[in-house]
């Protein structure tokens, strides 16, 4: 009876592991173990401590594995953000945190994510969170526009994705008329032509670490 009874409650025990384990792979943030600064950034910003070098952890995300692991899975990454905009037209609150959180397990320094996280964090009444991903998106984005003021090559925005070029150009409520890429000044910038306010403008982003992840063409 003893032995049946133990049984029962191991079993019971292992099924609540089970549960926790599975709760925690399709809800919350999955932080990659790579061992790399990149993950450590991502630990210590899940923990709470928003207070870093912002530039520096963007810049450690190109060189984790975890960059590649989001190339391969562009298209997920994508068909999540869609999604997003989706749900919060369905005002399913839930469920957006759980897309944004899935976006931020492939790409932690998701401007667009943190965004959307903190917005709904808000919304429901979770000062915590919400102060959380609120500090970590505009500490994101002020590592941005901190980097130059965008208004030539020379002191163009740097940005380590091209994401992060439209969110600003959302932020800014820009719309973008036409894109070129601008050689000049020893420097690789996407230009940015934009309707802004009623009024013709010229952003300009430093896209150099983007094209360093990618292999020249062989002409």
């Amino acid at each position: 009876m003893k032995i049946t009874k133990l049984k029962l409650l191991l079993a019971l025990i292992l099924i609540g592991q089970t549960i926790i384990s599975y709760g925690q792979k399709i809800a919350g943030i999955t932080i990659p173990d790579f061992k790399d600064k990149y993950c450590e950034f991502v630990k210590q910003l899940e923990s709470g401590n928003t207070d870093i070098d912002y530039n520096e952890f963007r810049n450690s995300f190109l060189d984790s594995k975890q960059f590649n692991i989001k190339e391969k899975n562009k298209s997920k990454y994508d068909s999540l953000k869609r999604e997003v905009y989706a749900q919060i037209k369905k005002a399913n609150y839930d469920e957006v945190i759980k897309l944004t959180q899935a976006m931020l397990s492939i790409d932690y320094t998701s401007l667009f994510a943190h965004k959307y996280l903190q917005q709904t964090y808000k919304i429901i009444g979770d000062t915590a969170n919400r102060n959380k991903y609120h500090d970590i998106e505009f500490g994101l984005l002020y590592s941005i526009i901190n980097s130059g003021d965008g208004k030539s090559c020379k002191t163009s925005w740097q940005v380590i994705q091209i994401e992060e070029e439209y969110f600003i150009l959302n932020m800014l409520e820009a719309d973008l008329k036409m894109q070129s890429i601008d050689n000049s000044e020893n420097n690789i910038c996407d230009k940015m032509e934009v309707m802004e306010g009623g009024k013709n403008k010229i952003y300009y982003f430093g896209v150099k670490k983007v094209f360093s992840k990618y292999p020249k063409s062989k002409d």
